[in-house]
């Protein structure tokens, strides 16, 4: 177990109510690397990759830099402009 997994473990241990924003963070970078793969397989800039799904690029940079809270219907949206496909896993 990393360092950073040590901390997050102990801090939800001491508060509890924590769980729910760390996993919130850990979606919002899962995200953000999906989307940033996506558009650098297509070889875009974020304004062009903005424009070819159809969002604002505040919209693409906020999610890849990990600091928009990103529901699944928007990276559905987001794929499917890109003509991808997404699939939910559970682990």
């Amino acid at each position: 177990m990393s360092k950073i997994q040590e901390f997050i473990r102990d801090d939800i241990r001491k508060n509890p109510e924590l769980k729910e924003q760390y996993e919130q963070v850990n979606l919002n970078l899962d995200a953000s690397i999906l989307v940033r793969e996506m558009r650098e397989d297509l070889g875009m800039t974020q304004k062009e990759f903005a424009k070819f799904v159809g969002k604002p690029q505040s919209t693409i940079g906020r999610i890849e830099a990990g600091s928009m809270n990103v529901s699944i219907g928007l990276i559905n949206e987001i794929a499917n402009a890109a003509h991808r496909e997404v699939k939910l896993v559970l682990v």
